[in-house]
């Protein structure tokens, strides 16, 4: 069994008993998103605490899309409810590195691979180096936007 499955489950419990609505029916949503997530495929499984950490991720790059979306076509309660939702599913990702942080992975990457005159055709041998280093802990898209600017 999962300790960060426990530890959702467990704070869903005091949500509900504290009538917290967002962080009820977030952490439920998030709940349901691992059960899927275990159910999905031809066999059934039960996911790690490193799998979990992976479902979170989406969950919250999800909320983050939509609360952009909202805001900008308009509907500012939405992007509220949806920004409060990220916020809560950030309480169970791992701190989240810094744009210094993230340039210094890049940086050892690019070094490690020797990857420094080789240009964009290096970009699919950097981001498999650091991809299991920022997994969960960086967004993607800011991870290749600045192996991007290193190697262009």
């Amino acid at each position: 069994m999962s300790a960060l499955k426990d530890r959702l489950r467990a704070d869903l419990t005091a949500a509900i008993k504290s009538r917290d609505e967002v962080r009820s029916s977030t952490i439920r949503m998030v709940l349901t998103a691992i059960t899927n997530a275990e159910v999905a495929g031809k066999e059934a499984r039960e996911l790690t605490d490193d799998d979990i950490i992976g479902v979170l991720s989406t969950e919250a790059k999800k909320r983050r899309e939509a609360a952009t979306a909202f805001a900008d076509g308009g509907r500012a309660e939405m992007a509220e409810k949806e920004t409060a939702e990220a916020g809560v599913i950030a309480d169970y990702l791992p701190a989240q590195l810094s744009e210094q942080e993230i340039a210094d992975l890049v940086t050892s990457a690019i070094a490690q691979t020797g990857a420094a005159g080789e240009g964009m055709k290096a970009m699919g041998k950097v981001m498999g180096m650091i991809q299991p280093q920022t997994k969960g802990r960086a967004d993607g898209g800011a991870v290749a936007a600045e192996v991007r600017r290193q190697l262009g």
